[in-house]
């Protein structure tokens, strides 16, 4: 399923020194793809995620930057699991300047399929851990003179998309919950974004073709739609995330960057 590309195509070249990143869901996909470009610019970063094993090998993929990179295992639709990874890094580090929250999940269903704990569990990881991150991460994040918030919305986070409403609920949600902590944080110099990706060859994404029953077909009609012609990598979403974390976008707040192949421009 992987497809060229270049991560040094966009010629930006990012300079994260002396810089804490915390990027919940950094076990993967695009939370991990943004980890190893931030380690990469000089940032230490704590990658999140909900199991030991999955933290294991994200750390040794990112093994390399030796302590640089580090590890927390919490689940971000407990908020007191997410208080206590914000209270690990203040202890490790003293300090936070950027928060990218990219933990999230996804299913595929009719509004009448979905049951109660299915639609809590959407909206307690995609909407609430982001929230909660967020609401814990401010007290550092204000010590800080370069500090930013990414959340990873979607592109059912601008337009709806068909049999997954309580993702683009959530979704929506963190795109205007962006805008609202922009306008509130503004003037405490705290910059807040989101991204909106389509379609990303992640490891989501791929557990979702596999439960297919002809996946070649699957594939086919989720890439017809992109006038790109293609699906994204997880690297072109985490470069507009450092892009969006670095100086460059000083003047940049409460925007939401569609990342989508031109899906959300039809």
């Amino acid at each position: 399923m992987k497809q060229p590309f270049n991560p040094d195509a966009s010629g930006l070249t990012f300079d994260f020194s002396n810089r804490i990143f915390l990027i919940t869901g950094g076990t993967s996909g695009i939370g991990l793809a943004a980890a190893s470009m931030a380690l990469t610019a000089g940032a230490s970063v704590c990658i999140v995620g909900s199991t030991r094993g999955k933290g294991a090998t994200a750390m040794n993929q990112l093994k390399q930057f030796g302590e640089k990179a580090c590890f927390f295992q919490a689940d971000v639709s407990k908020p007191v699991q997410c208080e206590a990874v914000i209270k690990k890094v203040a202890k490790q580090f003293k300090t936070l300047d950027v928060v990218i929250n990219s933990a999230g999940i996804f299913r595929s269903g009719f509004i009448d399929s979905i049951t109660e704990p299915e639609f809590d569990r959407i909206m307690d990881t995609n909407l609430k851990g982001t929230f909660f991150i967020c609401k814990y991460a401010l007290p550092l994040l204000r010590n800080s003179r370069h500090a930013a918030i990414i959340n990873i919305s979607s592109d059912a986070g601008i337009h709806g998309n068909r049999q997954c409403p309580d993702y683009t609920a959530s979704k929506g949600a963190i795109t205007l919950l962006t805008k609202a902590l922009a306008l509130d944080l503004a003037h405490e110099n705290i910059r807040v974004n989101c991204v909106c990706p389509g379609d990303i060859i992640t490891p989501m994404l791929e557990e979702e073709c596999v439960k297919q029953p002809d996946q070649k077909v699957y594939l086919k009609n989720l890439t017809d739609p992109y006038p790109a012609g293609r699906l994204g990598q997880p690297e072109e979403v985490a470069s507009v995330v450092c892009f969006l974390a670095s100086d460059a976008a000083s003047f940049v707040t409460g925007a939401a960057w569609p990342i989508d192949g031109g899906i959300t421009a039809q």
